[in-house]
């Protein structure tokens, strides 16, 4: 068996760029079936690693899955908001340890932003036990504080005590910026390779307070009235509703053929002082009717919409707005037996409908949902695979042409059948062997010089680990094809008669 592979070594060697070829096309194809089933395990432990330790988590009403994405991967957003009374009742839940809320719907240059509580850097785990820690810094504790993921912080170049505009929902910027209450960064986190590297973390108090300067932000100027309207010196035109009379003025009267309203009162005939409308102050010197009371003038100074509130700024910082609603919150209950009645009671609740679900049970559901592809993709690289090892059998089915006396000469010198058909069986097996030992190594290869591009990138961890069941399969199928394959050059090399190859050639 040595003299076999000793010469069967001698004959690859002496067809050394053949060899090259037929192994670097094997070991490409290996390389991609297992890369593929690599990263799709890596992908897998990547997601179920992002959030341990969770039992429930809980959104508006909706599918589970929009749940899952838009709460733990920063993914898509939820259809509504839950009350923040309807939080508090679930967290003073008896089978509630603790809780986590999240509020959504801010963002940073394209990083989310999201309000939490200081549970969130108590409670929170990933993979095996990893917490949230602090690089720099502290935690978010006014409604100015934010607290920085470490992508975030790298990548925008924030450093503590920077300033930051948030802006106004989840894209865009400009006119939706929060420019009059900017953030100071507080803390930065170590970097964990989860979505919490990309994020950015303020108080429950913070969006409120940002949500409140958007609403109350000043409106569109009001319209002017058409020119030749009559007004009175001094006086403000009352508003009036669509399809309504307007008040008569003096000396004013409509045009003939006007729609009036049933009921409505006649229009006042020049001279005639005009009836009182709540809220109205006649201009002076109007005449009032003997024993009316004149109207008491506003001691207060209206407030002027050209000035703005010079105290306005100060609220931000000077005291925290209380949360009026979460977009989501995760639960951690006393009894793990106790999560299925709890979400049980969440899911039927009357009050306020929302979602529950078990963080595991919803990604099984995603794996499901994306399964098709990942049997697309490993049928590619099936057929990486069948492609590399056809170039084998290619490679020395055509080889045998040139070999031909050197099968007569073994022949003759007393090399049987099956010394022929070894040979043959055992070069195809060595090809096989080493495409398949160079594919594993190109995996690991670029597994170990892209692994900080891909986290930094996508955010999933893909951690450099030994080859799974899976993959093993695929290399034992990949050896044993090949080595089934030498059989076909080898049939032929029996076959060929030893007058043949000894006969000189025309």
């Amino acid at each position: 068996m040595g003299t076999i592979l000793r010469l069967a070594l001698q004959s690859l060697r002496s067809r050394a760029f053949t060899s090259f070829l037929t192994v670097a096309s094997i070991a490409l194809s290996v390389t991609l079936l297992v890369g593929i089933e690599h990263v799709r395990s890596g992908v897998r432990e990547s997601f179920a690693g992002t959030i341990r330790g969770v039992d429930l988590i809980v959104g508006a009403r909706g599918g589970s899955l929009q749940v899952l994405l838009s709460t733990v991967f920063g993914i898509g957003a939820s259809s509504t908001a839950i009350s923040y009374e309807t939080y508090e009742r679930w967290a003073e839940h008896p089978a509630v340890a603790w809780s986590i809320p999240f509020a959504l719907g801010d963002s940073h240059r394209s990083y989310r932003v999201i309000g939490t509580t200081n549970e969130f850097y108590e409670r929170y785990r990933f993979r095996q036990d990893g917490r949230v820690s602090f690089a720099q810094g502290r935690a978010a504790e006014t409604d100015a504080d934010v607290v920085l993921g470490a992508e975030v912080a790298s990548r925008l170049g924030y450093t503590l005590g920077a300033p930051i505009v948030v802006t106004h929902g989840l894209q865009g910027g400009g006119i939706a910026d929060h420019e009059a209450n900017p953030f100071k960064v507080v803390g930065i986190l170590n970097r964990t390779f989860t979505p919490i590297d990309r994020a950015i973390y303020v108080t429950l108090g913070g969006i409120e307070a940002m949500h409140e300067d958007f609403e109350q932000a000043p409106s569109a100027a009001p319209v002017a009235p058409p020119a030749g309207t009559p007004s009175m010196p001094g006086a403000e035109a009352p508003p009036v509703m669509p399809g309504a009379t307007p008040p008569a003025m003096p000396g004013y009267e409509p045009p003939p053929g006007t729609p009036t309203m049933p009921g409505a009162q006649p229009p006042v005939m020049p001279g005639a002082t005009p009836p009182a409308m709540p809220g109205y102050e006649p201009p002076p010197g109007t005449p009032t009717m003997p024993g009316a009371q004149p109207p008491v003038a506003s001691t207060a100074p209206a407030p002027s919409a050209a000035e703005p509130d010079a105290d306005h700024d100060d609220d931000h910082a000077d005291h925290d707005h209380e949360a009026e609603q979460v977009s989501s919150f995760m639960v951690g209950t006393k009894n793990r037996f106790e999560a299925l009645q709890l979400q049980r009671e969440m899911n039927t609740d009357l009050v306020e409908p929302v979602t529950a679900i078990i963080p595991g049970v919803a990604l099984g559901e995603l794996w499901q949902n994306i399964s098709s592809a990942e049997v697309g993709l490993r049928i590619v690289a099936m057929f990486a695979v069948a492609i590399g090892l056809t170039g084998m059998l290619v490679a020395l089915y055509s080889s045998l042409d040139a070999r031909r006396r050197e099968m007569a000469i073994l022949r003759a010198v007393g090399a049987g059948p099956r010394t022929i058909v070894s040979l043959l069986v055992i070069e195809s097996a060595l090809l096989a062997f080493v495409g398949c030992v160079l594919g594993v190594l190109f995996v690991y290869a670029i597994l170990t010089v892209g692994q900080s591009a891909i986290e930094a990138r996508s955010g999933v961890h893909l951690a450099i680990r030994a080859l799974g069941a899976t993959e093993w399969k695929y290399l034992a199928l990949v050896l044993g094809a090949g080595t089934l394959i030498g059989f076909v050059p080898a049939i032929k090399a029996y076959r060929t008669s030893l007058t043949d190859g000894l006969s000189p050639r025309a």
